[in-house]
C-alpha cells in the first residue's frame, strides 16, 4: 500500500539497503561512547548543516521525537514564560506542555483561513521566548520564512523557537532567523519514527547556560556537555542516526528539494482549484503548508474517496482531531517519487 499519510509516512526506497549496511558495519551494536559513534555524530551534524544550509555554528542534538523537544525548551531555555502562536492541534499541545510547567505561558490562536502578519502580534516583556509552529501537520497550515523574518525583527529581544516537524528537510528554511529549530525524522526525512532533531544557535546555548538548569533526564546543559564530545547523554537510537546520515548523504541540497516540493504542491493546488468536488481545508493560500495538503468535504464524500484510493493501492492521510471525519491530508514529502505522485494526481483528477 502506497501511503500519502503525513507521518509516519513513506520511507525512502533505499531503506532496506541502509539497514543491511548498518548490520554489516556493526552499527546495531555500536557503543555510543565509542570513536565510531562519535565520528557518525560529527559527520551527521556536518551533513545536515551542508544539505539544509544551517549556520555552521549551530549545534545538532538528538532526542526521541519532536514532542520531547517541547518539554526540553520550557525546562531549560524559558526564563520567564513562553508565548505560543499556533492554529492547530500540535501547536496547542506544545502550548499545553509548556503551560503545565509554567502556568504563566501565553498564546495566540490563529484562524487558519485568515492572513497573519507580525502586526497581529503584541507580546509583552513578561515573555522571553516566542514559540512558533511553522508547519502545523494537523490542519496543513504554515508560517512562511517571510513572516518568521518579520517576527524576528519585531521581537529581537525574545528567543524565537520553531517547530518544523513536517517541513524540515522538505522546504528551504532560513535557519538564521531563529535560535531553536526542531523536527522528527518520520516525515520529510523519509525514515521510521523514533528520532528527533534539535538545532540550537550559539545564543540559545548561551541562554541555556545562563539559566543553568540541571538535574533532569533531558536537561539541555547536560545534553550539550555530551554533544561537545559528539556523544549523547543517554543510549540513543544509533540506528536512526545512521539512517539519517545515509539519507543526508544521498539527498540533494535543500534548494533542489524546495523546487520539487513547490512544483508538486502547485500541481495539487491547481487540481483542487479546478475540481467541482474537492475543496481546500485552508482557504487562505498564504497559510497553506507546502509539504502537507488538507482537503475538506462532507463526511460521506471523504470516506468514499479514501476507500476508492485504497482500492487503487493508495492510502490517504486521515484528518486530525476534530477535522478527522471531514478531511484527508496528502503528504508531499521527498521520499514519495514523482511516479507515485503522478499516480495520485491521476486518481484525484477523476473528482
Amino acid at each position: 500500500m502506497l501511503t500519502f499519510a503525513p507521518g509516519p509516512s513513506k520511507v525512502y526506497d533505499k531503506l532496506p539497503d541502509y539497514f543491511q549496511d548498518a548490520y554489516r558495519e556493526g552499527i546495531l551494536s555500536a557503543n555510543h561512547r565509542s570513536a565510531g559513534f562519535m565520528d557518525l555524530y560529527r559527520d551527521t551534524e556536518n551533513r545536515i548543516k551542508e544539505k539544509l544550509e544551517i549556520p555552521t555554528d549551530y549545534r545538532l542534538l538528538f532526542t526521541s521525537s519532536a514532542t520531547e523537544n517541547w518539554e526540553i525548551i520550557t525546562q531549560s531555555l524559558v526564563e520567564k514564560a513562553s508565548f505560543h502562536v499556533f492554529s492547530g492541534s500540535f501547536g496547542k499541545r506544545w502550548f499545553g506542555f509548556a503551560q503545565h510547567i509554567l502556568p504563566e505561558t501565553g498564546s495566540l490562536v490563529l484562524d487558519k483561513n485568515q492572513p497573519f502578519s507580525e502586526e497581529d502580534l503584541d507580546v509583552s516583556d513578561d515573555f522571553d521566548v516566542l514559540a512558533i509552529t511553522q508547519n502545523e501537520t494537523s490542519n496543513a497550515t504554515q508560517v512562511s520564512n517571510e513572516t518568521l523574518a518579520a517576527l524576528a525583527k519585531k521581537f529581537p529581544e525574545k528567543m524565537l523557537t520553531v517547530d518544523t516537524t513536517s517541513s524540515m528537510g522538505g522546504i528551504y528554511l532560513d535557519f538564521a532567523l531563529a535560535d531553536v529549530w526542531f523536527a522528527s525524522v518520520q516525515k520529510c526525512f523519509g525514515l521510521p519514527a523514533g528520532l528527533g532533531i534539535l538545532l540550537l544557535s550559539p545564543k540559545a546555548i548561551e541562554k541555556a547556560k545562563r539559566k543553568g538548569e540541571y538535574g533532569r533526564y533531558n536537561s539541555l546543559n547536560f545534553m550539550l556537555e555530551n554533544a561537545d564530545n559528539y556523544q549523547t547523554h543517554y543510549t540513543p537510537n544509533v540506528l536512526g542516526i545512521y539512517l539519517l546520515n545515509r539519507v543526508l548523504r544521498d539527498m540533494p541540497g535543500i534548494r533542489t528539494l524546495q523546487e520539487q516540493t513547490e512544483r508538486r504542491m502547485r500541481q495539487l493546488e491547481q487540481l483542487v482549484e479546478n475540481s467541482p468536488a474537492l475543496a481546500f481545508l485552508v482557504s487562505e493560500a498564504g497559510n497553506r503548508s507546502r509539504t502537507v495538503l488538507g482537503v475538506g468535504g462532507e463526511e460521506a464524500f471523504i470516506q468514499s474517496i479514501k476507500k476508492a484510493a485504497e482500492g487503487q493501492g493508495m492510502q490517504m492521510g486521515s484528518g486530525y482531531g476534530p477535522l478527522k471525519p471531514t478531511s484527508f491530508r496528502i503528504a508531499n514529502f521527498p521520499a514519495i517519487t514523482d511516479t507515485e505522485f503522478t499516480k495520485l494526481i491521476h486518481f484525484l483528477e477523476a473528482y
